[in-house]
Formats: structure tokens, sequence, C-alpha cells
């Protein structure tokens, strides 16, 4: 179970700390954690400000695929894949490779790319509707962090129920007191965040025996 770092292709992203931290009303809070039209394509008081395809997540796509040595055939599950675009990328890193994504948000799949109608399924990561060991890996990046420390247990058992363990998970983390202050004031939907050797007593509880990284504010 090694900490490594597969998302760290992605640009660094240029964030406003005092807007949002001025934005942080309990109103904002409320929309964002719809995870409808306003978080995915309204403004930045109440989440992304609008999700684009712009092929960020395709140098991601080539580390996982790299690391996991997948092949042309295998099943790869994203929870909490958002509009789909990793699992777009995947596919294009590995053709051949059959990529499935599943998300708690209906805008967000009702606004995937159309050539992934079909392969992306509405539910919540910790109930996930699939056979075990039904996925050659399984992947949730920026996801689990938003529910409550038991159901975040519960998604991490259902990622190693449906992938037996060869899997990837990426959580809002801090490793000192300053990385924390400037996280709260930017975080609009997490529920449950720690330091990671208290996500590491997670992943011990829930039985995960995958990879793991921490999206941390610097």
């Amino acid at each position: 179970m090694p900490e490594i770092n597969l998302t760290r292709s992605l640009p660094n992203a240029k964030r406003d700390l005092k807007a949002r931290n001025a934005a942080q009303t309990a109103e904002n809070i409320a929309i964002a954690k719809q995870f409808g039209e306003a978080y995915f394509d309204g403004s930045r008081d109440t989440g992304y400000g609008g999700y684009r395809y712009d092929g960020r997540w395709l140098p991601v796509a080539r580390d996982i695929v790299a690391h996991f040595n997948l092949k042309p055939g295998d099943r790869v599950l994203d929870v909490g894949c958002a509009k789909g675009f990793l699992v777009k990328d995947l596919m294009l890193a590995c053709p051949g490779l059959e990529v499935f994504g599943l998300d708690i948000s209906e805008y967000a799949i009702r606004h995937c790319p159309p050539e992934l109608i079909g392969r992306l399924h509405l539910g919540s990561c910790d109930k996930l509707p699939f056979p075990d060991n039904g996925f050659t890996m399984a992947l949730s990046i920026n996801t689990i962090h938003n529910m409550d420390r038991p159901d975040a247990i519960r998604a991490l058992r259902e990622l190693q129920r449906v992938s037996s363990g060869r899997a990837y998970v990426q959580v809002d983390s801090y490793r000192t007191p300053e990385q924390r202050e400037l996280f709260m004031r930017w975080v609009l939907t997490a529920q449950y965040h720690d330091y990671p050797q208290e996500w590491l007593r997670c992943f011990e509880e829930a039985g995960y025996t995958g990879d793991y990284y921490w999206t941390i504010l610097e």
C-alpha cells in the first residue's frame, strides 16, 4: 500500500483564498453540496466556476496506466467521476481499456462527453452497484472526503471489494497546522478531512490495501 502521487502532472491551480473564504457562507456550502449545476458550472463561490474538458487529465491517465500496468481489455472504475473526463482520458491513454465511472451527481453524468454515454453510473461511493472483484483496478480521487468518517470507511471497503485492493485513493489532507488553515479557508464540500496519520487509521479500519495520496493546499 504505497503512498504515490499519481496526480502530480496536473497543473497548479490558482486559488483566490481571500475571495473563497468570503464566499464560505452556509448558503453557498449547502448549494455546493448538492453537486449540481451551481457546483460544476456556476461561480467559484459555489464550486469549480466551470468544469470543462481540457485534456489536463491525460498525463494523469498515462501515469495510472503505467503504474498499474493496465492493458486493453482490463476493466477500470472511477468512483466520483464527475463528468467523466478521467474516464475519457484513460481510454485515450490505453485504447481498448474498458473504463466506467460512478458519481452521485445526476447533473454531471448528464453533461458527460457524448462518447461516455452508458459508461457512467449514478450512485454513491459507499454502496457500489458492482460485483466483488468486478474490476481490474478502481480509483477515487477527491471524493471520499465528501462523506463523514463512517461513510468514508464504508466507501474504502467498497473500493477494496470491487478491485481486490488494486486501487488508488486521493483525499483532502494537510501535514502542518498552516496547511490546515489554508484548507479550512478553501473547503466547500469535504466533510471528513484530517492529517495523513488519521487517514491511515481509516484505511486500516476499512481493510483498504490499495495505493493512496493526499490533496494538500500549499
